[in-house]
């Protein structure tokens, strides 16, 4: 399975921040917390690497809690503040601006001297498609700003939101890297939603997530499908041995695998299975 994603929108995406970084004091950075690291969009980093950054992991609800509060550890630097939150329901939300003000505080201190005591901190947000950007921005603004969905490539364009706390928020869209040179992050930005769905072969994908399950949530597999030795087979057999658990069959008795990819990929992703995180190489 070869992964490749790169709609033409995303390079206009990469001038669009290029050409924009010198107006904000402080670049917010949204990934998923379940792959913190693999989802670092380093050919986008070299456009902002100057700036201070917020680095909020999202969508704590669905990773590991062990390897959220590592990551948060590692990420965080005299010029950045990691902190994990969860857009859809609020959580930690009322820190981002303290956050951000922290992180800005020389700039915010140099603004003072200079007479400027009420300008406006300005931050640009950033990440790959599909980890919350527009929920990030809804909830944070308190009413809908910006479209949302649970598919990547939703934002298009560039949007500046004013906040009453002294604050303006540039939205950018997700943007990729134009070539995986490594095909495994390729499959993990996949197993989270980043990559468009239809472009992608779903039993293979289901495989690997079967694997790696196996390897290392052997418990939250076996909860959800209780299988004799299914921790021991082949993932590929495991994946048959599955699809007949569910009964999804075509005309004849045969399984449906199609139906079964959909069914696992979406529980994987939307966190049916308990709490997964895929970065763990710390």
């Amino acid at each position: 399975m070869h992964i490749q994603w790169y709609p033409g929108h995303m390079t206009k995406t990469k001038r669009m921040i290029s050409e924009n970084i010198k107006l904000v004091d402080l670049v917010i950075e949204i990934v998923d917390a379940r792959l913190p690291e693999s989802i670092t969009n380093l050919d986008l980093r070299t456009l902002y690497k100057d700036n201070k950054r917020l680095i909020l992991l999202n969508k704590v609800d669905l990773a590991d809690d062990y390897y959220t509060r590592k990551w948060i550890e590692k990420l965080s630097d005299e010029d950045t503040i990691a902190l994990g939150i969860n857009a859809r329901d609020g959580l930690n939300m009322k820190q981002v601006i303290p956050a951000s003000l922290t992180v800005c505080k020389d700039r915010i201190e140099r603004n003072k001297s200079r007479g400027l005591i009420n300008k406006s901190i300005r931050a640009m947000i950033v990440g790959i498609p599909n980890v919350g950007k527009s929920t990030f921005i809804n909830k944070l603004v308190g009413k809908a700003n910006a479209k949302t969905g649970n598919k990547p490539g939703v934002t298009k364009g560039k949007q500046w939101i004013n906040l009453k706390k002294g604050f303006e928020l540039m939205d950018t869209p997700g943007m990729l890297w134009p070539k995986f040179e490594d095909q495994e992050i390729g499959k993990k930005l996949a197993m989270i939603g980043s990559i468009r769905e239809e472009i992608i072969d779903l039993q293979s994908l289901a495989i690997e997530m079967i694997g790696f399950m196996a390897t290392h949530y052997p418990k939250l597999l076996i909860a959800k499908y209780d299988i004799p030795d299914i921790l021991t087979k082949d993932p590929a057999d495991a994946f048959h041995d599955m699809t007949l658990y569910r009964h999804f069959l075509l005309p004849g008795a045969k399984p449906d695998y199609n139906k079964m990819a959909k069914v696992f990929y979406d529980e994987f992703k939307n966190g049916k299975l308990g709490k997964i995180t895929l970065d763990r190489d710390l």
